[in-house]
C-alpha cells in the first residue's frame, strides 16, 4: 500500500536540482530544487509567477538543471558543514540518496530536508527534515494537495521514530486552514512528542485566492492554541516584501551562487 501510495504521488514529475547557494556565516550549502506535486492553491511561489502559474513550480523555469556529478564537484569544492536540500519538493529528486551519501559520508556533512511536504524521507544519511504539514483533516488535504494525507503522517511518525531531527510547521489561513486543523495537528504531535517543535506560518495572500493575511490577534491566538499541546512553537507573520526577499529578516538566506 506504502509503495503504491508513493507512486501515485511521484508518477507525474521528474524532479532535478539546478542551482547551488552558499552561506559563508552559518558554513552551509543548500540545492535548489524545481517541481512539486502538490498543487496548494496558496503556494508563495503565486507571488511572483502570478495568479495563473503551477503552485509549487518556481517561475520562470530553470533554463537548465545540474547533473548529479556537478553537484558532487561543487561541493567537494566547498565542504560546507551543513547541505540543504530545498525548493518544490527536494525529497522526489532522483539522485537524492546518492547525494545524501556523498555529503554525509564523504564530505561528513550534516544534512537536511530544510523544507519538504514529507511525501518522501528516506531515513538513511538524512539528520533532519522539516515537513510542512497542510491540514489535519483528510478531505481538506487532499482539497489542498491533491494528494492523500496518510503517507504524510505516517513518514513523518515514521523519521521521528527512527531518531531523526524533526520539525514541524504549518501556514494558518483563518477561514481555511484555521484553529480546528492546527490543533489536529498539534495534538498527533504531541502524540509522539511534546518537545517536537512546531513553527505557524502566517498565510501570506497570494494573488488569485480569496484569503486574508491573519491580524497579530489571531497570530496570537493560533501560537497559543498551539502551545497547550507542545513545548516549542514559534509563530511567523511575514509580509509580501519580505516572503519575496527572506534575507531582510533571516540573514541564513544572504547567500551566493555557487552554480
Amino acid at each position: 500500500m506504502k509503495l503504491n501510495l508513493f507512486m501515485l504521488i511521484t508518477q507525474e514529475f521528474l524532479m532535478a536540482f539546478y542551482q547551488i547557494t552558499y552561506n559563508k556565516k552559518y558554513d552551509f550549502a543548500t540545492l535548489h530544487n524545481w517541481g512539486c506535486t502538490f498543487r496548494c492553491p496558496f503556494c508563495s511561489y503565486k507571488l511572483r509567477g502570478g495568479a495563473d502559474s503551477k503552485p509549487g513550480f518556481m517561475t520562470p523555469k530553470p533554463a537548465s538543471f545540474l547533473t548529479t556529478e556537478e553537484i558532487k564537484t561543487v561541493l567537494a569544492g566547498q565542504r560546507p558543514k551543513t547541505v540543504s536540500l530545498m525548493g518544490g519538493e527536494p525529497s522526489l529528486a532522483p539522485d537524492l540518496e546518492e547525494l545524501l551519501a556523498f555529503a554525509k559520508q564523504e564530505l561528513g556533512a550534516k544534512t537536511k530536508l530544510g523544507h519538504t511536504n514529507g511525501t518522501r524521507i528516506p531515513t538513511e544519511n538524512l539528520d533532519y527534515a522539516n515537513v510542512g504539514f497542510k491540514a489535519w483533516s483528510r478531505d481538506l488535504h487532499y482539497r489542498i494537495t491533491g494528494k492523500p494525507k496518510d503517507l504524510i503522517y505516517t513518514n513523518f511518525k515514521n523519521a521521528w521514530e527512527s531518531g531523526m531531527q524533526m520539525e514541524a510547521n504549518l501556514v494558518y489561513i483563518p477561514g481555511f486552514v484555521g484553529l480546528d486543523e492546527l490543533e489536529g495537528l498539534c495534538g498527533f504531535l504531541a502524540g509522539l512528542d511534546d518537545t517536537i517543535p512546531l513553527r505557524i506560518s502566517g498565510y501570506i495572500p497570494v494573488p488569485g485566492q480569496p484569503w486574508k493575511r491573519p491580524t497579530k490577534k489571531q497570530m496570537a491566538e493560533a501560537k497559543e492554541t498551539a502551545e497547550k499541546y507542545l513545548k516549542t512553537v514559534e509563530a511567523s507573520h511575514l509580509t509580501v516584501a519580505e516572503a519575496l526577499d527572506l534575507s531582510m529578516r533571516d540573514d541564513r538566506f544572504d547567500v551566493e551562487v555557487l552554480i
